[in-house]
């Protein structure tokens, strides 16, 4: 009987220290804390951390002594409880933004690693590692505590260069999770085609094609994305199919090397990049009324104060066109496509999309004038060959 008092007593002590509330007293969370106890949300804007709340009730603690980083001193830095999950959790959100991060001492860490895979043809990749703690607060006032100390360390990594193509995402503000504590930003990009300079009217494709040489206006941009990053575009490419490992495809630059009727307008100096190019056709639709390709960026985002360095130096000529196998990206999207209609028979021409030059069985019309003017010459001169051997033949007949 007196066992059974004793036990009870603890119980009240125990539950008096710690005041288990009731959605954790049958709770399976209701045990020692885990590893397992943390989720990782790795956003586009925030930084999301969910954490069981009922393990800390178990180690004699609860959510108002849970802490990032042991700034107990910062409001901010403390979670808010959500009773109404089941089981319930305790939530910490920040936004990745520098102010934010070292608010409450997270570690905020931008590494440059030299391109591999399918970079390594391109100048050093960024990464990001955004990395901390939350852990317990010890109220006990004594020299020594019985209370065991929990710590739950979370980081996420995010890379900075993904590949784009022609399509608009439409994910305005939305987060992504991604496993192992990896994030993305490719949700905050997006491409979009333009028909004036002024990137203000979308290109609407009629079902005939573009006609060959329309100006054709990208903007590539990053929309509710962290102020301390800009847009960078490595490559940017077409290819007859709208996948990126292509067989065929036809750079419209990368690094330093350019088409000639490719122009960049803005590239690295904000969250919009823009550029320009001529409509052409493939060579191997040649027998097809329109052509079909599709456009592929290669799309990176760099800190603002190390942007510059990232750009390709071009009279070096440290960079080099990327073999057909290194094309896929991290990030891939489907492209809608661009089609070119095909010029009339009295004025059919064939651009070449590897060359960007005419193909050899058509004349422009300066080279058909020469020959027209050389065998018109040629003519001449036998006529008048002709017309002097008969009037010497002539004027010796008639001094005989």
């Amino acid at each position: 009987m007196r066992l059974i008092f004793l036990v009870c007593q603890l119980g009240l002590i125990l539950r008096t220290k710690a005041q288990m509330p009731d959605a954790c007293i049958l709770s399976d969370t209701n045990r020692p804390p885990r590893n397992t106890d943390i989720t990782v949300v790795c956003g586009t804007q925030f930084m999301d951390l969910s954490i069981y709340i009922c393990p800390m009730y178990n180690a004699l603690y609860n959510e108002s002594m849970m802490v990032l980083n042991n700034q107990f001193n910062t409001p901010e830095c403390f979670g808010k409880a959500d009773w109404n999950m089941t089981p319930p959790v305790l939530k910490f959100r920040f936004p990745l933004n520098e102010s934010a991060v070292s608010s409450c001492n997270n570690n905020f860490k931008i590494t440059t690693q030299v391109g591999s895979g399918a970079f390594a043809d391109f100048s050093n990749v960024q990464y990001v590692n955004i990395s901390g703690i939350v852990n317990s607060v010890d109220p006990s006032a004594g020299m020594i505590t019985y209370r065991q100390q929990i710590k739950y360390m979370f980081s996420c990594f995010y890379p900075m260069q993904y590949l784009l193509n022609n399509t608009q995402l439409a994910v305005s503000g939305t987060s992504l999770a991604i496993r192992d504590n990896n994030g993305s930003f490719i949700t905050t990009l997006s491409m979009q085609l333009y028909e004036d300079s002024a990137y203000t009217k979308i290109l609407t494709i009629p079902q005939t094609g573009l006609n060959l040489k329309t100006k054709i206006y990208v903007s590539v941009k990053a929309t509710n994305l962290t102020e301390r990053f800009n847009v960078l575009l490595d490559r940017c490419y077409a290819s007859t199919n709208p996948y990126p490992m292509a067989t065929t495809f036809y750079d419209l630059f990368v690094g330093c090397q350019r088409d000639p009727q490719t122009k960049l307008d803005v590239n690295g100096m904000s969250q919009k990049a823009s550029f320009s190019f001529e409509a052409f056709r493939f060579v191997e639709h040649k027998n097809q009324t329109v052509s079909t390709f599709y456009l592929h960026c290669v799309t990176r985002l760099c800190e603002v104060a190390s942007c510059r360095a990232l750009m390709p130096t071009c009279s070096a000529k440290r960079r080099r066109k990327r073999e057909v196998a290194d094309v896929i990206g991290n990030g891939t999207v489907t492209s809608p496509a661009i089609v070119v209609g095909k010029l009339s028979s009295d004025e059919a021409q064939t651009f070449s999309a590897s060359l960007g030059m005419p193909s050899d069985a058509n004349y422009s019309s300066p080279v058909v004038a020469v020959i027209v003017c050389i065998v018109i010459l040629t003519i001449l001169l036998v006529v008048m060959g002709v017309y002097f051997v008969l009037f010497i033949k002539r004027r010796k007949a008639l001094l005989q």
